[in-house]
């Protein structure tokens, strides 16, 4: 590794030696680190990754490793302010303080690994009913991933849809278009009398489409 590396181009360009080592460390695996995270951060805005990052503070992973209840509470503040009012916000700091006592030492909690399951486990034991707050904010979490990869579908289904040929597609048109080509497995259940039932019964047809 530690050898000359020979690139006909390089060579002629610049007279300093590289080694094979130096090319596959810093010409070719850091070059590929830098293109993955410029596409990492173009996916994700930096709101989505803060809220990504501080609602690791919920995860049970490790038995609750991460839970900060400090965190949890600027959580909400930050991105969550509109669900919960002034009152609800003080009394979330008291039901994490009993969740902390009570959640995080009950053995059916104890090998939970991700927020989806924990909710689940919430629901399954009875603990929402009593921290219905950490419930909500729980709910509220997961549908993150959930409006994230819908967005990112949305954006990828229109730069297919929208070409140039079709560039003066109008909205109305462009949003059935779209519906269809992400939802192709329930789309691909309708069949031809479906739809043609539904035509139907939109309103009265002069022309019969099927006998």
């Amino acid at each position: 590794m530690n050898g000359a590396y020979s690139d006909i181009i390089r060579s002629r360009r610049h007279k300093d030696s590289v080694t094979v080592s130096h090319h596959y460390r810093i010409d070719i695996f850091t070059t590929v680190i830098d293109y993955q995270l410029k596409e990492l951060n173009s996916r994700f805005s930096e709101q989505a990754t803060k809220l990504l990052i501080m609602s690791t503070t919920l995860d049970p992973k490790d038995a609750f490793k991460s839970f900060d209840a400090r965190d949890i509470c600027n959580l909400v503040e930050k991105f969550y302010s509109s669900y919960f009012s002034e009152q609800e916000k003080i009394q979330l700091e008291y039901e994490l303080l009993h969740y902390e006592l009570d959640v995080h030492k009950d053995p059916n909690f104890q090998n939970l690994s991700t927020i989806g399951e924990l909710c689940q486990k919430f629901a399954e034991k009875g603990k929402s009913s009593f921290y219905p707050l950490i419930d909500r904010l729980l709910r509220l979490v997961l549908t993150l991933p959930v409006s994230t990869t819908t967005t990112e579908r949305a954006f990828s289904a229109m730069k297919i849809i929208k070409t140039r040929l079709r560039n003066k597609m109008e909205d109305g048109f462009l949003t059935d278009y779209m519906i269809v080509y992400i939802e192709k497995e329930i789309a691909e259940k309708f069949t031809t009398d479906i739809i043609i039932d539904d035509f139907y019964a939109m309103k009265h047809r002069r022309a019969q489409l099927k006998k």
